[in-house]
């Protein structure tokens, strides 16, 4: 079947197992919230003279198509009640849906309760997860969105999957039928065992959704006792980090980016176009954030984009090349033919303007991409997969002010070097460790990135800016954890820096403070770390 896991689990089974023919369906019970497909498929299930019983909307949906159906009620002897809440939670449903039928004890007892089995249950569940995507739903709303009877009826007929066939999803319908057609009406015991995979990924899925939405809801983010992960498959990847692995992308990704033109996106664009991204969400004004291989390469704020993206441009032209470009303004036409001149792999835009699309679009597979939604106001775990499990945390949202710095040197930094160091420290969140970051108040000199000494990050930075023909004389520098020795912030010194921004809380913090103060240089603590390992 395809998109349904393959497998033969009864290889090592008994002979019974691998012996058992396939299920002739002879009565159908049919409840969905999605009703896309289902007439055409009841109908079809008609044609093989198959009895279904249904429900409330879906009960609706089939009588008026002209189709023969029994309602849930006719088969209880009871009524839906408590506006809808409690229909199919009766054990002459699921006593029909959970009777092994080559056990004589459940055949005596559906016999002597007059219950008849149940082959085939097509349920998919309560919009719950369309509902709390609507901005501003009430709780209550959510709430009467959380399905009872139907997560039950679904994992019923999975538990009882060698007599019973489950359907959660209407793409599966044509193939569903296509093999009852092969077996005059019947479904092997695979498919059957592969539909209840589906079906236990289905209800996973459902009240991992609900349980993340509650939870939400708490005053205070939380790290939960235990955590529920269960994503859908949005896109599978061409292949991931290197041509031989197998990848996908899985979540809500496309509600976030919107990809408008080009290639199909590889599993390093998605983690480059989320780098820039999240780094350009940083800043107010105008700015491009040029990244390579999930770091900035350069980055620049300006009253025009095309100001910001030329100083970007200069922190390190060769980097650039291949490069992802993210801007936090409508893309203009002038800035676009500068980004147009050298090899982009993607270009990412809140907006492009009149006739940018149409320019940008006549090379055929740089990837053009729109940010749709506004990332300060999203808030998830970080999540990193290890050995045996994931480590979890809060995302790093932490934003400085100048009120929050502690000046720890004689001399205070003047007013730009101040400009410069809140520009140098919000990079430097976004740049991987050991990070050093060279500034001016507007843009990015030299970039020293995830090297294991932070000495040799600060000469790769200044290397880095000589090498773009920048000064430093008088610029500022980051760094993302503090200096444990004096040997660092000399480094910084020995190339023109004039001012530091680090978060201080080494054990040689007064030794660090004595080099800055001999050598005139303004230093202030933020108290607080950015590690990106």
């Amino acid at each position: 079947m395809d998109n349904v896991i393959v497998l033969d689990p009864f290889s090592k089974s008994t002979s019974s197992d691998n012996d058992i023919p396939p299920l002739t369906i002879k009565r159908a019970l049919i409840s969905v919230s999605d009703k896309k497909g289902i007439i055409e498929f009841a109908k079809a299930l008609r044609e093989f003279g198959i009895e279904i019983i249904s429900t409330g909307g879906t009960f609706t949906t089939l009588k008026n198509a002209g189709i023969e159906v029994k309602s849930v009620s006719d088969v209880t002897g009871f009524p839906e009640i408590l506006d809808g809440r409690v229909k199919t939670l009766h054990p002459a449903i699921h006593a029909g849906i959970l009777a092994v039928m080559d056990n004589p004890a459940h055949l005596e007892q559906l016999e002597k309760h007059k219950i008849e089995p149940i082959d085939l249950v097509v349920v998919n569940l309560y919009p719950f997860e369309q509902t709390i995507a609507v901005e501003n739903v009430k709780l209550n709303e959510a709430i009467e969105q959380i399905d009872i009877g139907g997560p039950a009826m679904v994992r019923s007929s999975s538990k009882n999957f060698r007599h019973t066939a489950v359907v959660v999803n209407p793409d599966l319908y044509g193939i569903v039928l296509e093999e009852m057609r092969e077996h005059n009406g019947a479904l092997t015991l695979q498919t059957r065992f592969n539909l209840a995979c589906r079906a236990f990924q289905h209800t996973a899925h459902y009240d991992s959704v609900i349980a993340s939405y509650l939870t939400g809801l708490t005053p205070q983010k939380t790290l939960p006792d235990s955590i529920t992960i269960s994503l859908k498959k949005e896109q599978p990847m061409r292949y991931g980090e290197n041509p031989h692995q197998a990848a996908a992308l899985y979540g809500s990704f496309s509600s976030h980016f919107q990809k408008l033109h080009g290639k199909e996106l590889s599993y390093n664009n998605i983690l480059d176009i989320n780098a820039a991204a999240l780094l350009c969400t940083e800043f107010d004004e105008p700015t491009v954030v040029i990244v390579k291989h999930n770091n900035p390469c350069g980055v620049a704020t300006d009253t025009s984009l095309i100001e910001a993206y030329r100083k970007a441009f200069a922190t390190d032209t060769k980097s650039a090349y291949g490069g992802i470009v993210c801007v936090n303004r409508p893309l203009d036409r002038t800035t676009a033919e500068a980004i147009n001149e050298i090899f982009t792999e993607v270009i990412i835009a809140p907006e492009y303007e009149k006739g940018v699309l149409e320019f940008l679009t006549k090379k055929r597979d740089r990837r053009l991409m729109k940010q749709i939604s506004n990332l300060r106001k999203f808030w998830e775990l970080d999540v990193r997969k290890v050995v045996g499990g994931i480590l979890v945390q809060e995302p790093d949202q932490h934003r400085i002010h100048q009120s929050d710095l502690r000046v720890v040197t004689k001399r205070q930094p003047t007013d730009e070097e101040m400009q410069a160091l809140l520009f140098a420290w919000r990079i430097a969140k976004h740049v991987k460790s050991n990070a050093i970051v060279y500034t001016l108040g507007d843009r990015t000199l030299g970039i020293g990135a995830g090297q294991m000494s932070r000495v040799d990050s600060s000469k790769i930075a200044a290397m880095k800016a000589t090498e773009a023909g920048f000064d430093l004389h008088g610029c500022a520098v980051s760094s993302d954890a503090f200096f444990p020795f004096a040997d660092g912030l000399l480094e910084a010194v020995k190339v023109g820096a004039t001012a530091v921004i680090q978060p201080g809380g080494s054990v040689r913090d007064e030794e660090v403070i004595k080099a800055a103060d001999e050598h005139n240089v303004a230093m202030v603590f933020t108290g607080i770390r950015h590690f990106r390992h």
